[in-house]
């Protein structure tokens, strides 16, 4: 029995050795929270049992990113915290001392380090003792400040964290295939092209001052120091006395965050540490843990058992991922009949078959269904030859990096792929549809009732079933219809951007319309002589003569025109609207002549947009970059370091605050 036990023992550390290895190093996920939990406490328990435990097992040693680079020791131990379930261990822990609860953000931990002020360096957390230096991608990651007011030198923890938002955002745009937030995370931390990182918007956020030279021994003071340094630390919340009906309290407000969606960051569990940073300094170290240093608490998952009932295939970009429809059961307070497989190699993994295989299903931190284990495979899993929204051919393509199975249309005009494009269509600077988001999109595109953008008109038609879907009903169902009816009268250059146009944005779209009315902008694009698409002229001829637009946007506005298929889905698109022309002449000078570029927030406007149409109406005009035409850059911020800064300080641009702008330029 004894022997078997140890087989068992290495086996779990295999495992867990392995998916901790793709956990955080952004490979494809072996296995879920719930399974690698459920392992861990079962290996714990095999080791205490034969006192027998491995140099490499988890339970020794701190789980590790292996990210290529530079290695930096770490100046001081970035351990990891022992865990429970149990609010009860929370209460025995603190020892009646007050105590701070904060997030346990689930992304990838960063030491960050400044020096006289600046940024000298910035150091994954690694094995806890080194770490990998990834310095070089600091400007792309928010909330890392190249320099702050703290002159000392000062020492951070905090968490590199997608939202999930930017993530979803991130797989539709990209079309690649990544298990969660903060598999996206550290995966990106491996890129070594600075603008690639900036762009999966990767945000940093402290959860712990480290070190600093000013003597401040309380913990929640050292976070409010942070937060006067300018950075944006970690939501927390006090218990002055610690009692299980006070934590309790506290620990359900967290949780009614994560539930109800309020938090927009991926977390698994909650942080626990002393107000007392002398006193929390004082424990001891057992295994890879200061015993003093925290404690993190993670929910316990509901589990569910339930039946498949079919395997829907799901388009968002260019990737379909097979989505499991089973039996609806109850799970924290809600029904959940449906939950991501993801890819195609997860339903490999999971050993899923067809109709009638038993699922055990769970939603992941309360948040996400999940299916965790197939307790009996019934029938055949499925790949499907044809995308079921247009009905082409799909490919199965494996990711060189991970090894990940995903299906793919090889349609290239397949309306799953433009939901980008239909999310600008709608969009406020476009169509300006309310309630009509890119989720909502992709389920229209999936049913088949959107597949360009005249079907928005004519989405009343399946009101009944809308009503009727999950997450919609009878008034929301309702106030779309409403949104789409509104948008039927629209100003002609919110259309022209709405259509997608490339190189058109707003500022092109009023430059031509302030040439030609729409139709006869249109008509100059696709007619020359007496039959339409017949035309002499070169596309980057027809419009370059137009101030601000020149040959490379006139030749992109021409060319999708005289494209038959886009020049007949706008004639049937345009059966559905009311199309108006605004009088966008100046109503005043006090901006005649100048060249404008706008950087940061603004507070005195309701957004840059509306201070760009003030200095357009007062004969101005706005650039999106700084040149040696530019006149003024206006920038709350006079004394950064941005790039536009600097760029406006080399040409000797004046930089103007928007106090300074009203003061000028305003009525």
């Amino acid at each position: 029995m004894t022997n078997d036990k140890i087989l068992r023992i290495e086996q779990l550390v295999r495992e867990l050795n392995e998916a901790s290895n793709a956990y955080y190093n952004g490979l494809a996920e072996r296995m879920t929270d719930y399974e690698w939990d459920a392992r861990f406490d079962e290996l714990k328990r095999l080791e205490e049992e034969t006192g027998t435990s491995l140099p490499d097992s988890p339970t020794q040693r701190v789980s590790e990113d292996t990210l290529t680079g530079k290695k930096e020791e770490h100046e001081f131990a970035a351990l990891s915290l022992a865990k429970t379930k149990q609010v009860a261990d929370l209460v025995k822990w603190a020892e009646e001392r007050p105590i701070w609860i904060s997030w346990k953000l689930d992304g990838l931990t960063l030491v960050v380090t400044y020096d006289g002020g600046k940024l000298t360096k910035v150091v994954t957390r690694g094995n806890g003792h080194i770490g990998t230096n990834i310095t070089h991608l600091s400007s792309a990651i928010t909330g890392i400040p190249q320099n702050i007011q703290a002159q000392g030198h000062t020492v951070i923890r905090g968490e590199a964290v997608i939202s999930y938002d930017d993530f979803e955002r991130f797989l539709i745009e990209s079309g690649e295939d990544y298990a969660n937030p903060r598999n996206l995370a550290s995966g990106s931390l491996t890129l070594k092209d600075v603008d690639e990182v900036r762009q999966r918007h990767i945000q940093w956020i402290p959860f712990t001052l480290v070190y600093t030279e000013e003597d401040i021994t309380s913990w929640g003071d050292r976070m409010d120091w942070l937060d006067r340094q300018g950075f944006h630390t970690v939501e927390r919340q006090l218990v002055d006395h610690p009692d299980e009906g006070s934590v309790e309290n506290v620990v359900n407000v967290f949780t009614h965050e994560v539930t109800s969606r309020q938090n927009p960051f991926p977390v698994d569990g909650l942080v626990v540490c002393y107000d007392d940073t002398d006193f929390a300094s004082t424990g001891s170290v057992t295994g890879h843990h200061a015993t003093r240093a925290g404690l993190a608490f993670k929910w316990q998952d509901e589990a569910a058992q339930t039946v498949l009932q079919q395997i829907e295939w799901s388009c968002a970009a260019s990737t379909i991922s097979p989505v499991a429809i089973f039996q609806p059961v109850e799970l924290e307070g809600t029904t959940v009949k449906r939950a991501s497989l993801c890819n195609i190699s997860e339903c490999e993994r999971l050993g899923i078959g067809g109709s009638g295989t038993q699922l055990s299903v769970i939603k992941a931190n309360k948040i996400i269904p999940k299916v965790i284990a197939v307790t009996q495979s019934v029938g055949t899993f499925c790949v499907p030859d044809h995308c079921p929204v247009c009905h082409a051919p799909t490919e199965i393509t494996i990711s060189e990096a991970s090894g990940t199975k995903t299906l793919h249309c090889t349609n290239a005009d397949c309306p799953a792929k433009q939901l980008k494009k239909f999310a600008r269509f709608v969009s406020k600077e476009g169509m300006n549809i309310d309630g009509i988001s890119e989720q909502t999109l992709s389920k229209f595109i999936n049913l088949g009732w959107v597949g360009e953008y005249a079907d928005i008109y004519t989405l009343r038609q399946h009101i009944r079933e809308l009503a009727q879907m999950e997450g919609f009903g009878e008034k929301s169902a309702a106030n779309i219809m409403r949104s789409i009816d509104k948008s039927r009268n629209v100003e002609a250059h919110r259309l022209l951007y709405a259509l997608n146009i490339p190189l058109c944005g707003l500022d092109v779209c009023k430059r031509l319309l302030g040439a030609y009315p729409l139709d006869a902008l249109v008509a100059e694009a696709v007619k020359r002589g007496d039959d339409l698409f017949a035309t002499q002229a070169e596309p980057q001829d027809v419009f370059a003569h137009v101030a601000g637009i020149g040959p490379e946007k006139s030749a992109s506005f021409v060319r999708w025109f005289r494209n038959e298929g886009n020049y007949a889905r706008y004639q049937r698109l345009l059966t559905h609207l009311d199309v108006t022309t605004p009088d966008t002449a100046p109503t005043g000078d006090r901006c005649q002549g100048l060249t404008f570029v706008i950087t940061g927030d603004v507070y005195h406007y309701k957004n840059r947009n509306e201070l760009k149409a003030y200095i357009e109406q007062q004969g101005g005009r706005v650039a999106s970059a700084v040149s040696g035409s530019t006149s003024y850059l206006i920038n709350n911020d006079v004394t950064s370091t941005s790039g536009k800064n600097k760029k406006a300080q080399q040409l000797g641009i004046p930089i103007i605050s928007e106090d300074e702008f009203l003061e000028r330029f305003k009525e």
